[in-house]
């Protein structure tokens, strides 16, 4: 019992810095501008090169995907695509993580995003959430937007994997109840691959967050890329 409650207390913590680190309202549209023309130059780059990879894989989330307060490789979307070339994968993972992201800043902003890529990815990991638990938005609205992305994939024939997210008790038990049967509702709905918490294996060690507390250090993203990894190689051979 005491365990549980100094997770979810550590995982309202951190959940308060999604928000607390990630632009103003008012900032998002310029920010996300500017991270979605660096990317599409980038893969602009990579065909020209002719270094396009196998395997395309989005990294579509928030801060926690985009690599807050890391290096450039030390984020999600750079480690996962080291462990699965280490894994005999020719793959690139493209970093679509924008920080203060909610669902429907997502749902905005896919299209562009998937539009811009140089082809069709062959699996989108998608992680949003964290900044509406944040913002307090109901969780229908936030089962709404997650749930008209994953069609949205589906409807270009690309394969889903969700990461999930968990609401602080203190939010109440009806609001925790509606906000953690999201993800694994939609995956069973729409048949998609889950991975229920993101943060699960770094959450509960303050060791493994940067000096604000919250977000993930170099070692704690090892972790849980050393998680998801294997889940994502496994459905990368189905």
């Amino acid at each position: 019992m005491l365990k549980n409650f100094v997770l979810y207390g550590f995982t309202l913590s951190f959940l308060q810095l999604l928000i607390a680190c990630g632009p103003a309202p008012d900032e998002e549209q310029a920010v996300l501008k500017d991270v979605e023309t660096v990317a599409t130059e980038a893969d602009g780059d990579q065909v020209a090169e002719g270094k396009e990879a196998e395997i395309l894989i989005v990294a579509f989330g928030d801060s926690l995907y985009a690599g807050y307060g890391l290096d450039q490789k030390e984020g999600f979307a750079p480690e996962l695509q080291a462990a699965l070339t280490a894994a005999g994968k020719d793959v690139r993972v493209h970093n679509a993580g924008v920080s203060g992201d909610t669902t429907a800043a997502g749902l905005r902003r896919m299209d562009f995003v998937l539009d811009s890529l140089s082809r069709k990815p062959d699996l989108v990991i998608l992680g949003l959430g964290g900044n509406d638990l944040l913002r307090g938005l109901k969780p229908a609205d936030s089962r709404a937007n997650l749930e008209a992305m994953v069609k949205k994939l589906q409807d270009r024939d690309i394969p889903v994997m969700l990461t999930g997210m968990l609401a602080p008790p203190n939010l109440g038990a009806k609001f925790s109840d509606e906000f953690n049967i999201i993800y694994p509702a939609l995956a069973k709905k729409y048949d998609v691959a889950l991975y229920p918490f993101f943060m699960d294996g770094v959450v509960g060690n303050p060791d493994l967050f940067l000096p604000d507390g919250l977000h993930p250090t170099a070692e704690g993203i090892d972790i849980i890329v050393g998680k998801i990894a294997p889940q994502v190689a496994e459905l990368l051979e189905g």
